[in-house]
């Protein structure tokens, strides 16, 4: 239902031009989850906010295409693109304190969002789905006389999560869904969403800093490094047989509660400044494998085992000598 092709998105800024995103390329199935990890910076959040043309100026989809369903959405006018946000597709933001209007019910939110796309439809009916949806939350549906300030941090996520799925959308992009929440809620939300995946047969992308959290809760798994995909596989294969550098390193530094004596790898290094990124790749500072090539040339993406795609010249060279052999 969804395919990103070659999609490359800029910031122009005074003091130069960022790539946030560099030429980057998925497909998602009907009833899949994904998830996109990285640190901060690396690009997901513009990433997952270009799927539904919201990236914030002075950012701007440059070059690629975005199809839902056939229909590349940067042909689209802006009219055509509010019927399908909410309706199509839904996000759910990072913080949802400052996403929900604080002098607003909770019932009015819904019916601003419900009258949006279905203007005549009655409010009657609009309370009467928002209750249903609120409930499919874990919410006390006659708490939606409610206002936002009178939730917990979980609670108004939960709340965010039944505005996304008030209009049964095919996709849901979740970023940072978890963020400010402790480690029991955090699990909690996690289940919900995947959940109301199961139930309501939609899409769902995660957007993460933390790959221990998606690890077991995601049908395939991106993993983006200053503005570039450097891995993407199943979340099976990528955990069983991680290729890339810096998914190694991420996977090394997940504590272990099994292990009576762990020692946690750090990667070293910060992630680059991205006004004036390292040439090559962008990782190679960081890696103990790097090259003299690595530091001049950008690395191509391989596929080192079906749908197992990898961007590093280590395992371009490790596939070309498996193929000499």
């Amino acid at each position: 239902m969804l395919e990103i092709d070659s999609v490359t998105i800029d910031y122009r800024a005074q003091r130069g031009n960022i790539r946030a995103v560099n030429n980057v390329s998925f497909t998602l199935e009907k009833g899949e989850t994904l998830g996109l990890v990285g640190e901060s910076g690396s690009g997901k959040s513009t990433l997952g906010l270009s799927i539904i043309r919201l990236v914030p100026p002075p950012g701007a989809i440059v070059n690629g295409h975005i199809r839902i369903d056939g229909t590349d959405i940067l042909n689209l006018s802006e009219e055509e693109m509010r019927s399908i946000r909410g309706k199509k597709v839904a996000l759910i933001f990072q913080d949802p304190m400052t996403s929900l209007n604080p002098v607003k019910k909770i019932g009015a939110h819904f019916v601003e969002l419900i009258r949006t796309h279905e203007p005549t439809v009655s409010e009657r009916e609009i309370l009467e789905r928002a209750k249903k949806a609120l409930n499919d939350v874990g919410i006390l549906p006659e708490r939606i006389n409610d206002y936002p300030h009178q939730f917990s941090g979980g609670m108004r996520q939960r709340i965010m999560i039944a505005l996304a799925i008030a209009l049964n959308p095919d996709l849901v992009i979740a970023d940072e869904p978890t963020t400010a929440l402790d480690v029991i809620v955090q699990a909690k939300i996690l289940d919900l969403l995947r959940s109301l995946r199961d139930t309501y047969g939609m899409a769902l992308i995660l957007i993460t800093h933390d790959l221990s959290i998606v690890l077991e809760r995601c049908d395939k798994l991106i993993v983006m490094y200053a503005g570039s995909l450097v891995e993407y596989a199943s979340s099976v294969e990528l955990h069983r047989n991680p290729r890339h550098p810096y998914t190694q390193g991420l996977l090394q530094s997940i504590p272990n509660i099994e292990l009576a004596e762990q020692k946690l790898e750090a990667i070293p290094g910060s992630p680059p400044n991205m006004l004036n990124p390292p040439k090559g790749c962008h990782f190679w500072p960081r890696c103990s494998y790097a090259e003299k090539k690595c530091r001049v040339e950008e690395p191509p993406i391989v596929e080192s085992s079906p749908g197992h795609f990898v961007r590093c010249f280590r395992e371009a060279h490790n596939l070309e000598r498996s193929r000499k052999r």
